[in-house]
């Protein structure tokens, strides 16, 4: 039995906790819903522009049987750790940054556990879009090529961009820069680029277009701000040549010269064609139509034209060709051609040098008007040169070459056979400038190849040029600062900014214009640049002290430059300082300054420094003022009111100063105020009384009110207790002994510490004058009434007694009757026989008095 019984309660402990073990429920998350912010994150959706460290959500969950639960995430192997969570609150936080177009969704795993038991469940968090992604173009870069002879209004190219974003922010819509100035337009939604309506290509004027494309987003939300974001490419349009242009000779009219030595077979001189279309030319084969008559051929390919007879055998002076030129395209078919007269002469004798002839003969100087930088390989045509040698033969080859600035023309032929057209080509387009050269001057040379003479002649080429607005205008700085006084009226000059346009004429002139939100104030003359304020602009440096804008310098052809102009308002002294009151009232405890303080609006040193003086005193030596911080303080030597009564007999205590207070501007301004000082000393005693009386100093009134009522309360105690002794000595007939009325006498001593109120503002040295002193040869009277108190004479007849009146002794206090004045404690000195015997005779004579009036009183009750 005892075995059982020790066996049984193990048993039944295990099978409880046994039970207790088995009714352990798991934690669990609350499922709020999608747009919770607490609960198991559950459908979450966060925007990608979240910033990191926002606090996103709060887990939250409970566990049945109330245990406390701690939160846990975690993350798939290898996936990006986006959140941290409060173990304890569960309290979930933001701390990677979030990227909707590489990541829009994010898988957690969401666990609770209450110790025992650990729930875990995977969420799937989706990342909303924000339109923090710019248009991007694909393929670029962009760059067509477009026949000249492409109809008008149709597609040439089509460009794409592709915004990361979704919605209104993925959406992109296409337009062209300089819309008005492009040959071309684009589809705004499809980005398909198309020739306007009404525009052709021609490649021989203008080879090359540069198309400027902005791609634009629809807009959306980015942290919480409306964003538009757009990007820009360019896409050049090349334009390809086709064969729309016939071929055209070079050098005509031709002249060509046979001399009688000249050997059969003998080049006499080459005309060269050129195919139209510069762009891919055909190449050219020339032949001779008439007028040969056998004794000249050509070559098909370079278009030499050589002699084939000897000159004895040719039966004329002068000989008529006529050459044709003809394209041959690449599959050999011959298409499109010209014709060119060629004249040949026949001489013999070397006895005339070259000679150059205009369109009325003979001619040594040749000028042309054009326009600067004409296209390189452009033909000077209003230059009609021919050069010609009378001689035949190799008397009358010679070569052709410009004497003068080097690289700009090319001569063509540059070599000669008897007679020729000189043409003169453009080599470098960008040296032909205006600005540069106004007049170009060339010699023109022929000398003699083959001759021991060497014939030559010289003609000057003067090639005056024509102006373009081939420049923008340019500021003579990228900025400009200026300052101008706060002062300056309406209408005042402020800076003048000036901009050179190198162009002549009307291109050269330039019109000036500002914009800018600091422009309000100020105008600009369009013509001098001089920038002037308003005629009602009122500039004050200390409501705005910097202002900065741009200008902008613009020729009539809408070419432009821009400089900033950075203007400061210089502060002028126009405030004068200023007193929060003209009078003003202060309280002064020796020993401790009072200060005034003045106020100068102006925005800059040294206008707003205020500098303090004293103007007027009576008398002028009892302060000193701080020039800088204002403190008005008494003169070191004034160390008490006494020293102040000795200076002057004004009793109150009250100055009243005149202040000045005045700014170091140039001119200078100065304001005053009258500044009335109350004097006093720091009283000695220190407590609630005294701190009460240094805050009624200045208002008298009030403490006057505090005195009636302190009295007031006296008086109705003093009636009370008086009333009371009355009633006690009527019941009981008797007198009290003269030493306990002395007792009782004493009793007011207290009031003595309540009354120190009554001294304002005079220090314990004018309380003292109040004071009952004692001295062994004279004794004031308490009542104040100055009469000498002596021993007293024994009277004749006996009176009603006064009140008792006891003479001061060397060691008793002495008190006034009203009670107002402050005890005044004697020191004790040795007993002198004349003053006891005094004092006997004092009482004898009170019990007398006493017991008279007692035995009256007491009459009618016996």
């Amino acid at each position: 039995m005892k075995h059982v019984r020790h066996f049984t309660p193990s048993l039944f402990l295990s099978l409880v906790h046994i039970c207790l073990v088995q009714a352990n429920y798991a934690p669990y998350f609350f499922d709020n819903g999608a747009r919770s912010s607490n609960g198991n994150m559950a459908l979450l959706s966060l925007s990608e522009d979240t910033p990191v460290g926002t606090h996103v959500y709060t887990l939250n969950g409970t566990d049945p049987e109330g245990d406390p639960v701690t939160y846990g995430l975690a993350y798939e192997a290898g996936s990006r750790r986006y959140f941290s969570v409060d173990e304890n609150f569960g309290n979930v936080t933001l701390i990677e940054e979030l990227d909707r177009e590489k990541e829009d969704e994010i898988e957690v795993i969401v666990s609770i556990s209450d110790g025992l038991s650990t729930v875990s469940e995977k969420v799937r968090i989706l990342v909303t879009d924000a339109n923090d992604e710019s248009p991007e173009f694909i393929n670029t870069p962009y760059i067509v090529q477009v026949p000249e002879n492409a109809p008008s209004g149709s597609s040439i190219f089509k460009i794409e961009a592709v915004d990361k974003d979704t919605g209104s922010g993925g959406s992109i819509t296409y337009f062209l820069q300089n819309i008005h100035a492009n040959k071309f337009t684009i589809d705004r939604h499809s980005g398909v680029l198309r020739i306007k309506t009404g525009i052709t290509l021609d490649y021989e004027k203008s080879r090359t277009h540069f198309v400027v494309v902005v791609a634009k987003d629809g807009g959306g939300k980015l942290r919480g701000d409306n964003k538009v974001f757009s990007a820009t490419t360019t896409v050049t349009v090349n334009v390809e040549d086709v064969q729309d242009t016939p071929p055209m000779f070079i050098g005509t009219p031709y002249y060509g010269y046979v001399y009688e030595d000249t050997l059969a077979g003998s080049e006499v001189l080459t005309v060269v064609a050129l195919d139209g279309d510069r762009g891919k030319p055909n190449s050219i084969h020339y032949c001779i139509v008439n007028g040969s008559e056998g004794s000249f051929e050509i070559s098909n390919t370079t278009g030499a034209i050589s002699v084939i007879k000897s000159p004895n055998q040719l039966k004329k002076e002068v000989y008529e060709l006529k050459v044709q030129a003809s394209e041959v395209s690449e599959e050999g078919e011959t298409s499109v051609y010209a014709f060119a007269m060629v004249t040949i002469r026949v001489v013999d004798l070397n006895n005339h040098p070259p000679t150059f002839y205009g369109e009325n003969g003979p001619q040594n100087k040749f000028e042309l008007t054009m326009y600067e930088h004409p296209p390189e390989g452009e033909i000077l045509r209003g230059l009609k040169i021919t050069v010609n040698d009378s001689d035949q033969g190799a008397n009358a080859k010679f070569n052709l070459r410009l004497v003068g600035p080097g690289g700009i023309f090319r001569v063509v032929p540059q070599t000669v056979l008897n007679e020729a057209q000189v043409t003169i080509i453009v080599e470098n387009s960008a040296a032909i400038d205006y600005e540069k050269f106004k007049v170009l001057t060339f010699k023109l040379l022929a000398i003699e190849v083959n001759t021991p003479e060497k014939f030559s002649s010289t003609a000057d080429v003067v090639i005056h040029l024509l102006d373009t607005n081939d420049n923008v205008p340019k500021f003579s700085s990228d900025y400009y600062i200026a300052r101008i006084p706060e002062n300056s009226p309406g209408g005042s000059n402020v800076v003048a900014v000036t901009a050179t346009d190198p162009d002549s004429g009307l291109w050269g002139e330039i019109k000036y214009s500002i914009y800018g939100t600091g422009a309000d104030l100020f105008l600009i003359h369009p013509s001098t640049g001089i920038i002037y304020t308003q005629p009602w602009a009122v500039l004050d440096a200390e409501v705005n002290s910097k202002y900065n804008f741009y200008v902008k310098a613009e020729d009539t052809d809408g070419k432009y430059s821009l400089a900033e102009v950075f203007i400061t308002v210089l502060d002028v002294n126009d405030h004068s300082p200023e007193f929060n009151e003209n009078i003003q009232e202060k309280t002064m405890i020796i020993g401790s300054p009072v200060k005034i303080e003045a106020i100068d609006q102006d925005a800059e040193e040294p206008n707003n420094i205020v500098d303090y003086s004293i103007m007027q005193a009576d008398p002028a030596n009892v302060f000193d003022i701080d020039q800088s911080t204002g403190e008005i303080k008494l003169k070191s030597y004034i160390r008490s009111l006494d020293i102040i009564h000795n200076i002057t007999k004004n009793k109150d205590c009250i100055w009243s100063l005149v202040v000045q207070a005045k700014d170091r501007g140039s001119p200078s301004f100065s304001t005053t105020a009258v500044l009335k000082i109350d004097i006093t000393e720091e009283t000695l005693h220190k407590g609630p009384m005294a701190a009460f009386l240094m805050q009624t100093k200045d208002n008298p009134m009030k403490a006057l009110g505090v005195l009636a009522g302190v009295m007031g309360i006296m008086v109705l105690i003093t009636i009370m207790i008086s009333t009371a002794m009355f009633w006690r000595n009527k019941r009981s007939n008797k007198i009290t002994p003269v030493r306990r009325i002395i007792k009782k006498r004493q009793i007011p001593q207290p009031r003595a510490v309540r009354m120190e109120w009554l001294k304002f503002k005079r220090p314990s040295n004018a309380a003292e004058k109040f004071v009952v002193e004692e001295d062994a040869k004279s004794l004031h009277n308490e009542n104040s009434n100055n009469n000498v108190q002596v021993a007293p004479v024994p009277p004749t007849a006996p009176l009603p007694p006064p009140p008792p009146t006891l003479a001061p002794r060397g060691d008793v206090p002495v008190w006034t009757v009203s009670g107002s004045l402050t005890p005044k404690y004697t020191n004790k000195q040795p007993k002198k026989k004349g003053h006891g015997s005094t004092h006997n005779a004092l009482v004898s004579e009170l019990k007398m008095k006493f017991e008279k009036r007692n035995a009256s009183i007491g009459e009618p009750h016996i």
